[in-house]
């Protein structure tokens, strides 16, 4: 089964600084009947203005994933992690037992826009960490490149803590990819830019997603240039 759930049917907030749109129940938006999606709790899409962010706040027991689409996100954590990133670049950080961060946009001119990703770990009491990781984007040309799994086999992908891996793709027009997975798991697909139609008779836009069960094989095919995340889930 394939669930569209359109771009412009996301709940929105604009709050001078920040303009985000989420995908799931979150912060002051609450729908008990979309609560998450398998271990997929949270996708926002912000857009941080210059020298402005999240400042330090606590987090617990959640796996959180922050992929840069355009400008700089700068992340320091009480572990005394720091980085700044851009696209190509991952941040996974698991909040495990207790771990206080800030996310803020260093630029003094352009904005950051990202999709911040929220996961409910396999298990509780982890032990707080932080990775941050950097992608070739040329090898997202018009295939699915793992970002982030539960057992990455390369220093390009970061590790989480769950049952789930992360892709990312360049799918040029006109081309299509395949995509298997075993019987019983899940599949989140979201079109960061473009349009493409999956298995032939569902047609997805920019920013819509789509929420896949019971359907282990999906075919992808890009009716213009695109951009898209997929993820992989139990």
């Amino acid at each position: 089964m394939i669930r569209v759930y359109p771009a412009n049917e996301r709940y929105h907030a604009n709050h001078g600084w920040l303009d985000t749109y989420f995908s799931f129940s979150f912060a002051e938006y609450f729908d008990p009947n979309n609560m998450n999606f398998g271990p997929l709790r949270v996708l926002n899409d912000d857009v941080i203005k210059p020298l402005r962010g999240f400042g330090a706040h606590p987090h617990q027991e959640m796996e959180i994933v922050s992929i840069v689409l355009s400008g700089q996100l700068k992340h320091q954590d009480s572990l005394g992690n720091e980085a700044i990133t851009t696209f190509g670049g991952i941040q996974r950080m698991s909040a495990g037992t207790g771990i206080v961060h800030s996310e803020v946009n260093p630029s003094a001119t352009e904005d950051v826009n990202l999709l911040q990703l929220w996961f409910l770990p396999e298990r509780h009491g982890l032990a707080p960490s932080y990775e941050r990781t950097d992608f070739d984007i040329s090898k997202l040309k018009n295939q699915l490149l793992p970002v982030v799994t539960k057992n990455p086999q390369s220093p390009n992908i970061a590790h989480i803590h769950q049952d789930l891996t992360i892709y990312l793709s360049n799918l040029e027009a006109g081309k299509e990819i395949v995509f298997t997975q075993e019987s019983g798991r899940r599949i989140f697909l979201f079109i960061i830019e473009g349009e493409l139609t999956v298995n032939d008779e569902v047609k997805l836009y920019k920013r819509d997603s789509a929420r896949i069960t019971e359907t282990p094989q999906l075919k992808i095919a890009a009716d213009a240039d695109t951009r898209l995340m997929l993820i992989d889930l139990p």
